[in-house]
């Protein structure tokens, strides 16, 4: 574990890696935790690509039915009546990351600590959707941060990482966006994102190696300034899963 003290606070409004962070007098709703109406605030979802308007399943549903027509299919046949309801309700549920209320999400679980030591959860499975192709790519996520005076609950870090990974992704700014929505909403010191990735983009189509894969790291505040504390976090990671990551 790493025990070098604790890691000097960002002040003012930035950390560092020029995100904002969000003023708590500017965000204060009446009834609403300080937590809560910063993860609410407009400018905060904005960032995060939150506060989409609800999926439109007729409009979804119509476009199937042209591209079985486009492709060939009878969209009348027995086995495709029910086709475009179906891929509208996947979709729906597919790309639910940009519809999610973060407030909900974390729902209070994040709890002031004396701990400044690196908190590591690994392995955790996630499936996305190419943006260039919209077929499925999916691997496990390694995330790892030193707290300032916070930490969160364990089952939200997964949570986190299924909000912006049901969307419409590359693999590069899905890992970042996760390092920065964790750094953003515990004030972290630093925090490491590692995600491996299998792309049916290249696994079905195009060069079709299907044993080829993607590893992608997003390294904020400690963890970027430090090589000792990275290499600790992939240290960790090697030893539980016995190769070499980055």
């Amino acid at each position: 574990m790493h025990k070098n003290g604790k890691h000097s606070k960002q002040n003012g409004n930035g950390n560092g890696n020029g995100h904002h962070h969000y003023d708590e007098v500017d965000v204060m709703v009446l009834g609403e935790t300080e937590l809560d109406a910063q993860l609410r605030d407009e400018k905060f979802l904005r960032d995060f690509e939150l506060g989409f308007p609800p999926v439109d399943r007729e409009a979804i549903k119509q476009a199937v039915t042209q591209i079985l027509r486009a492709v060939g299919e009878d969209p009348e046949r027995e086995g495709l009546l029910s086709t475009p309801k179906r891929v509208a309700g996947a979709y729906e549920e597919l790309l639910s990351g940009y519809r999610v209320d973060p407030a909900e999400l974390i729902n209070n679980a994040v709890f002031d600590v004396e701990y400044d030591d690196m908190v590591i959860v690994r392995d955790i499975e996630y499936f996305s959707l190419c943006e260039h192709h919209m077929l499925p790519f999916m691997g496990h996520a390694h995330v790892a941060y030193i707290p300032g005076e916070k930490v969160i609950g364990l089952s939200k870090i997964p949570r986190i990482v299924d909000m912006f990974s049901r969307r419409l992704q590359v693999q590069e700014r899905l890992t970042r966006q996760i390092a920065l929505f964790i750094e953003t909403v515990l004030g972290a010191h630093g925090v490491a994102v590692v995600m491996d990735g299998q792309h049916m983009c290249s696994m079905m189509r195009g060069v079709q190696k299907c044993h080829s894969g993607m590893t992608t790291s997003a390294f904020l505040g400690a963890f970027k300034q430090n090589r000792d504390l990275r290499q600790e976090f992939l240290g960790h990671l090697e030893r539980a899963g016995g190769k070499k990551l980055l």
